[in-house]
């Protein structure tokens, strides 16, 4: 219990400078792609090649650790993520707008990797842990909301070139990543497990606890991404400065990892399917307030909001996949569940950019509506079916 609790608390670590990148990343992507691009409405197009980046890898990254184990996977994400924010600091400076997409899909790879460590720490632990342990590390993103922004306030305009020292500061975080995953206590995958006899991929994925859990993570990180992606350039269009655009996206990061200390707790207590329920019900609550006004307060609390609907619907569903795989199924049912949810993103961060140019953000608010009642509609059905099967 001492080794799972010193690695729960390091993979916390790291998912503290992951998003410490992240935020950076989110807030400035769009912005800087703005900047560039010729054709505004591609200005979200280096956020989708950041995701595109995550969506190519996810799986191959996840085949590749029960190869070579955790933290070694780990590092090779780090040093990719150096990468990938050198490529986009030498965009910035030679002011070359593809280059800045090639260097976001780089460094999405690293994004992709660092996306296991919540299965690390949920395979790591006991069965009544894991719940918790999924949870705690999630948390540590909460760090990353309150620096990242900090940090790009300060350094976006370090240098001459707009951005570039933002996007520099994001080597010298992954340079602490690769320090701290040298200290992960997470054995190679046992002989045993990659002898032992696994289901084909396609029967796993028809079981209904897999349909619901990738439905309700993959459309919650889908809306959450198509509103956040949209919000700096938003606030833009409404006369609202970077500084406040940061703030936003800082406060909209704590309100995806502040309710992780919780988030564990309420699903043992009350269970995953009611928990990602409440997560599906935030996000209709956070569009009625996105349509109320476009206001700074009412950005505030539409994205604190969504980063807690997000949470409860991305905290449930990694602990509903679980259910879905036995040990020798675990890599490619991970990788699977992460490979849609990245094909999500990437979808809704390149239509984000596109909606916001062409139709506004009232519309790109309604055009979440039937997404956020897929997700619910999911999440019900199997909570009915499973209180049939306990009456029956």
């Amino acid at each position: 219990m001492d080794t799972a609790k010193k690695n729960v608390a390091l993979l916390a670590t790291c998912q503290a400078l992951l998003f410490t990148n992240n935020s950076t990343a989110i807030a400035l992507n769009g912005l800087a792609g703005y900047a560039l691009a010729a054709n505004k409405a591609l200005a979200t197009l280096p956020v989708t090649g950041w995701v595109v980046g995550g969506a190519l890898s996810t799986l191959p990254a996840s085949l590749l650790m029960k190869r070579i184990g955790r933290r070694a996977g780990f590092t090779v994400g780090a040093l990719t993520g150096m990468v990938g924010a050198a490529i986009c600091s030498v965009a910035l400076y030679t002011g070359n707008f593809w280059l800045l997409c090639f260097g976001t899909t780089v460094f999405g790879v690293y994004n992709a990797i660092a996306q296991y460590y919540r299965f690390a720490a949920a395979d790591a632990v006991s069965t009544e842990f894991r719940p918790k342990a999924i949870s705690l590390v999630l948390a540590g993103g909460l760090v990353g909301g309150i620096v990242g922004p900090e940090v790009s306030k300060f350094s976006v305009d370090l240098f001459a070139t707009h951005y570039l020292g933002a996007y520099l500061s994001l080597i010298g975080f992954l340079v602490l990543v690769v320090g701290v995953v040298q200290m992960l206590e997470i054995p190679l995958p046992a002989a045993d497990d990659h002898r032992a006899q696994a289901r084909p991929l396609k029967q796993i994925m028809t079981q209904p606890v897999f349909i619901v859990a990738v439905t309700g993570a993959a459309i919650g990180y889908g809306v959450m991404n198509l509103l956040m992606t949209a919000t700096p350039l938003a606030m833009g269009l409404c006369g609202h400065p970077y500084s406040a655009a940061a703030t936003v996206i800082g406060w909209h990061v704590i309100g995806m990892f502040g309710p992780s200390f919780f988030t564990g707790s309420l699903i043992k207590r009350f269970g995953v399917l009611q928990v990602m329920a409440a997560g599906a019900l935030l996000l209709y609550v956070v569009v009625a307030i996105a349509l109320s006004g476009i206001s700074v307060p009412h950005f505030w609390f539409a994205l604190v909001l969504l980063g807690i609907g997000w949470n409860f619907l991305y905290i449930g569903g990694t602990t509903l996949i679980t259910e879905a795989c036995s040990a020798a199924e675990r890599a490619k049912t991970q990788g699977a569940n992460d490979s849609i949810i990245f094909l999500t993103m990437m979808v809704t961060s390149f239509g984000s950019g596109v909606l916001i140019d062409t139709r506004g953000w009232q519309v790109l608010n309604y055009f979440a509506l039937p997404f956020i009642t897929v997700a619910a509609a999911a999440v019900l059905w199997l909570l009915a079916r499973r209180r049939l099967a306990a009456v029956a």
